[in-house]
């Protein structure tokens, strides 16, 4: 069990904080992004540092980092999932229990725009950057792209993610570009989940960087996602979103999204991490077979 690790975890990350460069030394690297069912399977886990520690109706789920870290390494376990997303310190917990080895690991960049800020849209790269990817011998980085048109911190965001792009690109590593258009509602950032506005995201994202020969886009599922898939050659990732109550209605939506030839993937955090029966593997196996 990972509590009796705890005691251990601790003790290395204050008399042995070399050990996690050591850790990332000797993992067992992925062959390929995809796994042996031609996809990339990625459970997501970079939403604490934003300060969104909510899952369904649980506002503070993710507030437990032990019960987090468990719930990731069942969730890792499981056939067909090949990959992870997170910060530096969920993923430096996980190569520290040994829970990376084969598995496609991708470091969260930009978590500065804290969730309900007023400077939310003002979106710095607070987490990894392209060279520490390269040096813990990770596959890639992803950012968070959000657009308001209303907003002035949202051209920093978008020249901060070519940069970011560029900088993943001269190293052969993967960009994996989270775009959305977004606005303020009774002053919150809400992202605007159409048609119109996925496909014009992924238009913007598409074209960030001087190249997108290592650029994969995470897109949420919307209402007539063959029009938003047919909007870009770029391999795509499908956002798994909010948790919520109807999963077999979530699992169709994804299942569609999948069928389309530019889906190469899912990614998904809470809707697996905090299933409403809270059966993680149950939710990750379903997950999977829809691949």
């Amino acid at each position: 069990m990972i509590q009796d690790r705890l005691a251990t975890l601790v003790e290395t990350r204050a008399n042995r904080p070399a050990a996690i460069a050591e850790a990332a030394a000797l993992r067992l690297r992925p062959d390929s992004l995809l796994g042996e069912h031609g996809k990339l399977m990625v459970i997501a886990a970079d939403h604490p540092a934003r300060g969104a520690l909510s899952a369904g109706n649980r506002p503070m789920a993710m507030a437990d980092r032990l019960d987090l870290l468990d719930r990731l390494c069942t969730a890792l376990a499981r056939p067909g999932v090949n990959g992870v997303l997170g910060t530096p310190d969920i993923l430096e917990d996980l190569l520290l229990l040994g829970a990376l080895d084969g598995k496609v690991v991708i470091g969260s960049m930009n978590r500065g725009g804290l969730a309900g800020s007023a400077f939310e849209m003002d979106d710095r790269f607070t987490g990894y950057d392209a060279a520490r990817i390269q040096a813990m011998r990770f596959e890639g980085g992803k950012t968070l792209t959000r657009i308001d048109y209303a907003d002035p911190a949202s051209v920093d965001t978008l020249e901060a993610t070519a940069r970011a792009v560029n900088d993943l690109a001269r190293r052969d590593l993967l960009a994996m570009v989270e775009p959305f258009i977004s606005h303020r509602v009774d002053g919150l950032v809400r992202n605007v989940l159409t048609a119109d506005a996925t496909v014009k995201a992924a238009a913007i994202a598409a074209a960030l960087g001087s190249t997108s020969a290592y650029t994969w886009l995470k897109l949420p599922v919307v209402d007539d996602m063959e029009r938003v898939m047919a909007a870009t050659t770029l391999p795509v990732v499908i956002l798994g979103g909010e948790v919520d109550s109807d999963q077999e209605a979530v699992f169709a939506r994804w299942r569609k999204a999948l069928a389309c030839p530019t889906a190469r993937g899912l990614a998904v955090g809470r809707s697996l991490l905090y299933p409403p029966d809270d059966d993680v593997v149950s939710a990750v196996d379903a997950a999977v077979g829809l691949l």
